[in-house]
């Protein structure tokens, strides 16, 4: 079939007349279907209902769960975790129950004190500080940054992960304090950091002493593929490289179990975990240990971990597949988009033509899917192009996942009609 950009105006009048009728018999069913947010399905949920029940409150240690203390997490716990984390168990933290919040307080305690490394808290630094951000990129990590007055400073988002020579031009200017990093399966591109670039980074000059790497590795056991993909250990690195405190890694098992209900996991150097301990202690008399010890019993040990996540990639792998398809059909003869067909994580990223993406979430909206706000994962919620959609498929029953990507689908290729038009 010939590309859009290259129909006749009279074929191209045909063809948005066409879909629009289709467009209005989507309308008239009444859908509501949220295809904004990665949200585990309840059929992922149900996957840890044995969750919900705990024969004891001792750990192995003996200590009672059920009271205070423990400021660090489980023993059993860390020593489960820290394969995930790439840190040796004395070096994790287990607390809470998400990941974004350590890495809100890890802002919030450098804003006020400083790194164990800063000479001057984050807070006073005369002008302010910055962190890069790859982008497209998460857009919780930018509203962090936003909430405090940090400036945000994109940097291009390629397959294999950020482009060095932005980032190393950029981090010779002392302002830029952090770097947000999802190393594997990153949302929402779904890119893999290759081991060049992850080298790179833990070895790079930085004007500040106290440059931290945001490592979120949300997604590092979430595979969609029998290719089980493995990175280079940032910690290992940094430290390799003179640099043993440039790394914060965060992890959460929200995804993985419960996702209001999880762990959230935090390694570093033990100078980190220091710090991190220090300020926390001021916060928090100790985490929730009865959800650290149903989470060990529950998990046991690595395989079982690899057991949950394979049933879970059970679960999202034809998702993925139903979506793909649909685009394919709909989209692929006409040239209109390009998206991902990743080999991890939550999402699906979309390029459709330059100036169309805000139009394509009204029109969807309009028709009862629900998708995330064009340009979020951009800073500021800018995209210049006006062009990437994420597209999340976790969530929907399955009987109606493949009827909202015929809708995104159609709504893509509308936009893309009147745009010629």
């Amino acid at each position: 079939m010939t590309p859009l950009r290259e129909q006749t105006r009279e074929r191209l009048r045909q063809l948005h007349d066409g879909l629009l009728t289709r467009y209005q018999h989507f309308c008239s069913l009444k859908l509501s279907i949220n295809m904004a947010r990665g949200v585990p399905s309840a059929e992922q949920l149900d996957l840890s209902n044995a969750l919900l029940t705990l024969s004891d409150y001792r750990a192995a240690d003996g200590t009672d769960c059920r009271n205070y203390m423990g400021q660090q997490g489980l023993p059993e716990a860390r020593a489960l975790f820290a394969p995930l984390l790439g840190v040796p168990a004395e070096q994790v933290v287990v607390d809470g129950n998400s990941s974004l919040a350590l890495m809100h307080d890890c802002i919030a305690y450098a804003l006020r004190a400083g790194t164990c490394d800063s000479t001057t808290p984050w807070g006073q630094v005369e002008g302010g500080i910055a962190f890069l951000c790859p982008s497209p990129g998460y857009d919780r990590h930018f509203a962090i940054c936003e909430h405090f007055g940090i400036r945000l400073i994109p940097v291009a988002m390629g397959d294999d992960g950020p482009d060095l020579a932005e980032v190393e031009r950029w981090v010779q200017d002392p302002a830029v304090k952090g770097m947000w990093c999802v190393p594997k399966y990153s949302n929402p591109t779904g890119a893999v950091y290759s081991h060049e670039v992850v080298e790179a980074l833990a070895r790079m000059p930085t004007a500040a002493a106290d440059f931290r790497l945001f490592w979120d590795d949300a997604y590092g056991s979430h595979h969609l593929t029998d290719d089980e993909v493995e990175i280079a250990n940032i910690s290992t690195l940094c430290a390799q490289h003179g640099h043993p405190n440039r790394a914060l890694v965060f992890a959460s098992t929200s995804k993985m179990t419960f996702a209001g209900a999880g762990l959230a996991l935090f390694g570093s150097s033990a100078a980190n975990v220091r710090w991190w301990l220090g300020h926390e202690a001021l916060r928090s008399v100790g985490p929730d240990k009865l959800n650290q010890l149903r989470h060990v019993r529950f998990l046991k040990d690595q395989q079982g971990i690899k057991a949950l996540m394979r049933a879970h990639r059970r679960i999202l792998t034809p998702r993925f597949e139903a979506v793909n398809q649909v685009f394919k059909e709909v989209l692929g003869p006409w040239a209109v988009a390009r998206w991902s067909e990743p080999r991890g994580g939550y999402f699906i990223s979309v390029d459709g033509l330059p100036g169309t993406a805000r139009r394509v979430v009204e029109l969807a909206r309009a028709c009862g899917v629900q998708m995330t706000t064009a340009g979020a994962s951009f800073v500021e919620g800018r995209d210049p192009d006006d062009k990437h959609l994420r597209i999340a498929p976790s969530s929907p029953p399955g009987d109606q996942l493949a009827l909202a990507a015929q809708v995104i689908a159609t709504c893509i290729l509308l936009a893309a009609c009147e745009r010629e038009l």
